[in-house]
């Protein structure tokens, strides 16, 4: 029982932790953060609890304003916290290989299946939608990165639909924050045999990161590649 109890603690621990550290990672790029919070808390509150005194139960209006208070206060957090990662990592290469490893069930993702010496990459993602190719790099450079990616898995999954996707912020393109939202919109073509299938095919294709590691999320500006790392 004391080890149950400890583990407990333990977790409640790690998650408060996390949350500050959300917090004050959130804090450096949106300084209103706290005043926001607060400002969503004591109003949520101060509304129920008003209503609470109008109708005469002030009691329990005041627990329920305080508990819809707090929902009301980790949603803000959360979207706000999202909205600032995502403003860190907009513009870092790699940045989409972070969000599509987080994109969550029925998707089998790959970083950099193709890049050049700028540092222009595609990534490639399968699920239920097919395949998906996300660039992120010059928009002139990358596409010619993704109809050499395309060219090379067509002679294996002619039968499987491709969409490719540019992250930015131009014309055309998809910014970061919604990369994620845009891909969960794509219509559902393949059943889960099928995909699995499709990522069967493709692995035998193989791909860059065999051959040269690639740390998860944004990598580091100055990175340079070997030579002969150059976009299939």
């Amino acid at each position: 029982m004391a080890r149950k109890e400890t583990a407990a603690e333990s977790a409640n621990a790690g998650r408060l932790k996390q949350i500050a550290l959300t917090y004050k990672m959130t804090r450096r790029a949106d300084k209103k953060i706290g005043l926001v919070l607060a400002a969503v808390g004591i109003i949520t509150f101060g509304v129920f609890l008003a209503i609470g005194f109008l109708i005469g139960h002030p009691i329990y209006l005041g627990v329920l304003g305080l508990l819809v208070a707090l929902l009301a206060t980790a949603i803000v957090f959360g979207r706000r916290a999202e909205r600032a990662a995502f403003g860190q990592m907009e513009g870092q290469p790699g940045a989409a290989a972070a969000v599509l490893d987080n994109i969550g069930r029925g998707w089998s993702t790959t970083p950099a299946v193709a890049m050049n010496r700028n540092q222009d990459v595609v990534h490639r993602a399968v699920g239920k939608a097919g395949i998906v190719l996300v660039a992120e790099g010059n928009p002139n450079r990358v596409k010619s990165l993704l109809v050499a990616e395309k060219r090379k898995m067509s002679r294996i999954v002619a039968d499987v639909p491709v969409h490719d996707i540019i992250v930015g912020n131009g014309e055309g393109q998809v910014p970061l924050k919604k990369l994620r939202t845009t891909m969960m919109k794509l219509p559902r073509v393949l059943t889960g045999p099928q995909v699995t299938t499709t990522n069967d095919r493709l692995r035998a294709l193989g791909d860059l990161m065999k051959n040269m590691p690639l740390p998860k999320g944004p990598m580091p500006k100055g990175m340079k590649l070997p030579r002969g790392s150059k976009g299939r």
